[in-house]
């Protein structure tokens, strides 16, 4: 795990902490009063749930705060056109970085799945590692200073729900914290944005690729069946999969109420077409 901090970056080593070192993270990583920016935080999360027990909780997820930029800017993103960490940094308005350590270590991991498990560390690793957290603040700030009062909302109440995303558990997530209003300045003038929410499908064994179709499909025609604009943004519902890395026969449904409802039953007539 990287920590970055405006004066100085802390690699906290799991392997040879062991848990001790990451559970006395544990405090900030749920704090309510310390923001946490992360690019993409879901398999984040679900790895510090599953394996410390940690809610991770209070973060500013750069991913979708530049979707949010750019539907502000009135540019309405693709289906599944999720940016990249390289591709951000690379963006002239956030660093314009060049990332060439990232490919370099995707080429050894695809090489040896357990690249991250060598000790020592070597000095690639050293500099990937670091790198990947050493941008964060100064993107997090040029970001901030762009989004409006609402799209500021939907970063903090998207960043809670995929914090959930993978974290399945019995209670419905009854003892996370809970999610962040909506200002009571949206709500005048009967102008507030709908409810978000989380939802869980189960799908059959085997049965996945029926509910995606042919090179994607049918759940393309539900992702845009499922999609409506609101007021000065554009709303919809991302569904995601559990896919290869877990959980399987999973789909995760993110967004406003309605339209979560909606992919429901659109994946369920899916499913029930098949069986007819």
């Amino acid at each position: 795990m990287q920590l970055a901090f405006p004066n100085a970056i802390y690699l906290v080593d799991a392997i040879q902490g062991e848990e001790s070192l990451v559970q006395a993270c544990k405090p900030a990583l749920e704090s309510s009063y310390i923001t946490k920016v992360i690019h993409d935080c879901k398999r984040d999360s679900e790895a510090l749930y599953f394996q410390f027990g940690i809610k991770l909780h209070n973060v500013v997820d750069t991913q979708i705060a530049y979707s949010l930029i750019k539907e502000q800017e009135g540019k309405k993103r693709l289906q599944d056109d999720h940016i990249s960490f390289v591709r951000l940094l690379a963006d002239p308005q956030y660093g314009g970085i060049s990332y060439v350590e990232k490919e370099e270590v995707r080429v050894f991991l695809r090489q040896d799945p357990k690249f991250w498990a060598h000790r020592p560390l070597s000095e690639l690793m050293v500099r990937a590692a670091a790198d990947d957290v050493r941008f964060l603040l100064f993107i997090y700030h040029k970001m901030v200073e762009k989004l409006n009062e609402r799209s500021l909302w939907f970063l903090a109440v998207r960043g809670a729900l995929y914090c959930r995303c993978f974290c399945i558990n019995n209670n419905n997530f009854a003892d996370w914290p809970t999610l962040p209003t909506v200002p009571e300045t949206l709500i005048a003038g009967n102008q507030a944005p709908e409810e978000e929410t989380l939802s869980v499908l189960d799908v059959p064994p085997g049965k996945m690729g029926f509910v995606i179709g042919r090179r994607g499909a049918n759940i393309l025609a539900i992702k845009e069946g499922c999609s409506a604009f609101g007021i000065r943004t554009f709303i919809s519902a991302e569904i995601i999969f559990g896919s290869d890395k877990g959980p399987p026969d999973t789909i995760f449904i993110i967004g406003p109420v309605r339209q979560v409802r909606k992919a429901e039953a659109m994946i369920r007539g899916k499913l029930q077409q098949h069986y007819h």
